[in-house]
Formats: structure tokens, C-alpha cells, sequence
């Protein structure tokens, strides 16, 4: 039943491109009245939107802001580094009026500002990722930003009437801060489809980000030179172009078995990826974040019944054998992403995908929903708090 509560969605991002986001609005739509603040136009759902402005990413404001920003970072003056940041301080103008009973923040950096809004008891903090992870391959950031995300954690989330993450390997990357973090992982809702009959050759498939961190290399060359009968797909986003055209190069030189493929749009995803066999996803532990992923491509994956092949993640591998979902290599080199492509058969892969079709209601967003609304509910409405 719909309250006469007002729910602020608040993001740094594009709501129409943040799948976790567009299923907070559709789910809140029907129990408060939702506004939501973010960069970009509103979706569906919403009764009103609040537009943030877009940070300027080039020009000289933006090189003045880095040279200040290092400054910054370098006294550790970092309360004036926050609010002194061109995202928060042209969203602190657009916001400042509102007043919200309860409020949804995603991501730490909108904590603060939602603090400034509402009491902490009304705020819920969805923290994505594993913030002091995030980058910590590169001793620089580990040295200069890393302490700085530190702080905000340490200095705001504490104060958040509830918190959730993406997984519970993340959730207990953020128990040494102190904080008890429920999970809502990033699962699809539950799409009434059917396996498809295995192919002959075997179709893997992989679509997401052109990240060089991902080292998505091992997996064109596993495939290409396997002793399996099998092909791969790739459809990747545009994020490095000039690492897309090296894949698609490589794929190119190694024979016909491997194919380079743009993105396609999310709303697409599910029904291209049901007609492969196999979705793989060997994610090299190169940061912190990697290690702790338990990303949407996964959750994509069962609701499409393909058979899944992972690397020794542990979020990843320990859905994978509890559901008999497919299998998880030994490692994440060519040799090791090899060995299980080279055991593939039609029989096993039919299994997989009769494991994943049984799956799919369980490891889908309507289990992992309830989570949210029960933590929203339990917040304390501002106008009634008396903070």
C-alpha cells in the first residue's frame, strides 16, 4: 500500500543506464511517493525527477580541479575536498530545498550529501562496491585516495540508519570498518524462458565492459586454440576502443572460432544470450573489487539457462557448485580457462542449462527484493523524527 512518504532516490549517475537503480524506482513506486536525483533525464516510475548537473570531465576547469584535488589529497583536507567537488557542490544547490522523509543514497559519495538532507535514521546507503578496493593495483591511488574513501566510509556510513552491497563477499570486506551490511545482489527479474537445445559446435557467449583489466585476451586465445568444438562471442561496450580493436585482431589472427561484437542494449541482453549455450566470465583478481565480484553478467546468465563458466571467485564459484551451474576453472590464465573449455560436451552443457532454468526464480531479483523494502521501512521518517 502507497504512504504519503516522500522517497529520495539520490545518484551520481544516470539512472537510465544503472540497471540497480531502475529496479530501486520500480519497486519504491508503489509504496512511497519517489523523486529521484540523478544526472541525466527521469525514468519511469519517478513523480518527479530532479536533474543533477553533469561534472565538466575536460576543459581547464577540470585539469584546475585535478592540480586542487591533489592539493587536497596530499594535506588530507578532506572534509573540504567532499564538498568542495564539483558533482556535490552543484547537486548540494539543485537539492537543498528538498525534504525528503526518507532517503535511498547510492554509492558513498552521495552519503554526505543525503546527511545534509535528512537525519541519518531516515537515510538507507546502498554501497556498490568495495570503495578502498576499487583501484588498489596502483600503489599511487593506494597511497593518495585510497585513506580519503576510508574517511568517508569511517566518517558517514556508521551514521546511515540502514546499509546494503552487492554481495557477502563485499559485505564482509566492510565488517573491519565496523558496519553490518545486508546483501541485494544485482539479479534481473525472472524471465519465463526455456533452455535452448545445446548447439553444435558448443556457443560461448561474454558481453561487458572493454577493460584491460579483465584480460579478456585469456579467454579469446583459451577458446581459439581448444580441442573442444566450440565458438565464442564477445559484445563489448566501447570503454577502450583501442582494446576492443586489439581483441578483435587477436580473435581475427587465431582463425574463425572467436568473434568481437559491439554491445548490445540491456533490454536486448537476455533474449541474445539465451540462444548460446554458455556464458563465461574469468575475472582476474587484479584489484580487490574483482576478487569480491559477484556482478550482473552472472545473475544474466541463469536467467538466460546458459551454463556458466567462471574463474575461482569466490562469490561466483560458491553459487556455481551450490546450484550445479556450470563449472569454475583453476585459474585465471589461458591454461587454466583451456582445461574447462576443452571438457565441454553437448551432455554436461545440457545440464548446466537445466541447473541454471531451475535456478532462476531463487537467484532472481524478486528473492533479493524484499531485503530493500524491509530496510526502507524501517527507517524513521524525517518529518516525524524529531532530529
Amino acid at each position: 500500500m502507497k504512504t504519503t512518504d516522500t522517497l529520495l532516490i539520490l545518484s551520481f549517475s544516470r539512472l537510465e543506464q544503472d540497471a540497480r537503480l531502475r529496479r530501486q524506482i520500480a519497486l519504491f513506486a508503489d509504496r512511497y511517493r519517489v523523486v529521484t536525483a540523478g544526472w541525466g533525464p527521469p525514468v519511469q516510475g519517478a513523480e518527479r525527477h530532479v536533474e543533477l548537473p553533469v561534472p565538466v570531465s575536460a576543459g581547464w576547469r577540470r585539469r584546475v580541479r585535478f592540480y586542487v584535488e591533489a592539493v587536497l589529497l596530499r594535506l588530507r583536507a578532506y572534509r573540504l575536498l567532499y564538498w568542495t567537488q564539483p558533482a556535490v557542490r552543484t547537486a548540494r544547490r539543485v537539492v537543498r530545498r528538498e525534504r525528503p522523509d526518507r532517503v535511498l543514497v547510492n554509492d558513498i559519495e552521495t552519503l554526505p550529501l543525503a546527511l545534509g538532507l535528512a537525519p541519518g535514521a531516515s537515510v538507507h546507503a546502498d554501497l556498490h562496491e568495495f570503495y578502498p578496493g576499487l583501484h588498489d593495483d596502483n600503489p599511487r591511488w593506494v597511497r593518495v585516495r585510497k585513506p580519503y574513501l576510508e574517511w568517508l566510509i569511517r566518517r558517514y556510513a556508521p551514521r546511515a540508519g540502514s546499509l546494503t552491497t552487492v554481495g557477502a563477499s563485499v559485505a564482509d570486506a566492510y565488517r573491519p570498518f565496523g558496519l553490518d551490511l545486508e546483501v541485494v545482489t544485482n539479479s534481473p527479474s525472472f524471465v519465463a524462458m526455456e533452455p535452448t537445445p545445446v548447439g553444435d559446435p558448443i556457443r560461448i557467449v561474454h558481453p561487458g565492459a572493454s577493460l584491460r583489466s579483465r584480460r579478456l585476451e585469456n579467454m579469446v586465445v583459451a577458446v581459439a586454440t581448444s580441442a573442444a568444438d566450440v565458438r565464442l562471442t564477445l559484445f563489448l561496450t566501447g570503454n577502450d576502443p583501442a582494446y576492443v580493436a586489439e581483441l578483435r585482431a587477436l580473435a581475427e589472427g587465431l582463425g574463425d572460432r572467436v568473434r568481437v561484437e559491439d554491445a548490445v542494449p540491456h533490454d536486448e541482453l537476455l533474449a541474445l544470450v539465451n540462444t548460446y549455450d554458455v556464458g563465461i566470465h574469468v575475472l582476474p583478481p587484479t584489484v580487490t573489487n574483482n576478487a569480491l565480484a559477484l556482478p550482473n553478467k552472472f545473475f544474466d546468465y541463469v536467467q538466460a539457462r546458459v551454463g556458466v563458466v567462471v574463474g575461482p571467485s569466490p562469490a561466483m564459484a560458491r553459487l556455481v557448485r551450490e546450484h550445479g551451474l556450470g563449472a569454475v576453472t583453476d585459474g585465471f590464465d589461458v591454461d587454466a580457462i583451456r582445461a574447462v573449455v576443452d571438457a565441454l560436451t553437448p551432455e554436461r552443457v545440457a545440464g548446466w542449462k537445466s541447473a541454471a532454468d531451475a535456478a532462476a526464480q531463487e537467484l532472481s531479483a524478486e528473492a533479493q527484493l524484499p531485503v530493500w523494502v524491509s530496510a526502507v521501512e524501517r527507517l524513521r521518517p524525517a518529518r516525524r523524527s524529531g532530529d
